[in-house]
């Protein structure tokens, strides 16, 4: 081997060891950056971007961990000036309202949070919506359904038909009633009552409260009614008909800039493995200032925004 191919093959070494230095930091900044912007940062971080979070609440509602997590995570983020709650929900348990309701007033002390009546917030949902410094819906919004409800299932005409009997032996009469193998007693439907009036109570109180207005007004529209937009409006359960031009000037009435973003918050701490690396490489490239390539348009068509659409009221509150 000559003089010319030894050093030939020292500069080729040296040009390769600059390479894997480079891909060595490379790799190192990705990890901190994926890091920072996705799995540790912390409230605050030099790579979080001011914007207005929007969280989608659909479908049945009922006790959701994942969901009251984002949102106390939402309230901790100062990078987010504002919370906007679109609601398509007919309701579901009324302790599941009741946490999400809490939870996001906590954050409403924090920052502006603004309602959003899309399809509809019935029930449970409007029990949601109370929990917004405003409550915007569409004309054709279906909103209301103030009221508690208990269901049990009664088959014992059927039993008896085939000719099946369940029997039981309790410590007391009030366990397991009502039961669907025996006709409700009166002393079990008197304790059921109780406990559905007592959760109604607490409804109207709420609505009262953050309506401002007389409980005996509150009471009225508490007969389950479902109203429109349009309707709540007139009912006081609703403070203007609008849509997103309404809640930005809003929030920008009320210190929040209206060039800021609306950033959906919808699938953090729910993803999947390949939602979550969607996600993930969502904001990287929104830390590195490219946040254009992930418009919320873009997310929306590719599945990782919208949740579950409930279009019809139900029977759950």
């Amino acid at each position: 081997m000559n003089l010319s191919d030894i050093l030939e093959r020292r500069r080729l070494r040296r040009r390769v060891g600059w390479w894997r230095a480079a891909a060595l930091v490379v790799a190192v900044l990705l990890v901190v950056a994926l890091y920072k912007a996705y799995g540790g940062a912390e409230p605050g971080t030099m790579l979080a971007r001011p914007h207005v979070a929007q969280l989608t609440i659909s479908g049945v509602i009922g006790d959701d961990p994942a969901m009251l997590e984002t949102i106390r995570e939402i309230g901790e983020d100062p990078a987010a000036k504002a919370l906007v709650v679109s609601l398509s929900t007919g309701g579901g348990t009324t302790f599941g309202g009741e946490a999400l309701y809490k939870a996001l007033r906590v954050v409403a002390e924090k920052k502006p949070v603004v309602s959003e009546i899309r399809t509809q917030a019935a029930s449970a949902g409007y029990m949601i919506a109370l929990a917004g410094d405003r409550i915007f819906a569409g004309d054709t919004s279906i909103t209301g359904s103030i009221g508690v409800i208990f269901l049990y299932p009664q088959a014992k005409e059927l039993l008896d038909k085939i000719g099946v009997s369940v029997d039981s032996i309790k410590s007391a009469p009030m366990k397991a009633e009502p039961s669907p193998f025996d006709d409700a007693s009166a002393d079990a439907k008197a304790m059921v009552r109780a406990m559905v009036m007592d959760s109604y109570d607490w409804f109207v109180d709420l609505v009262a409260e953050r309506r401002d207005m007389p409980r005996e007004e509150a009471l009225t529209l508490a007969d389950g009614r479902i109203l429109t937009g349009r309707q709540a409006v007139d009912a006081g359960l609703v403070d203007e008909i609008g849509g997103r031009d309404e809640i930005i000037a809003y929030l920008a009435a009320n210190g929040v800039s209206d060039s800021l973003e609306i950033r959906s918050w919808d699938n953090v701490n729910r993803d999947g493995f390949g939602v979550g690396l969607a996600r993930m490489g969502a904001r990287l490239l929104e830390s590195l200032g490219l946040g254009w390539f992930v418009s919320e348009d873009i997310l929306r068509q590719t599945g990782l925004v919208d949740g579950l659409v409930s279009v019809g009221q139900t029977d759950w509150q």
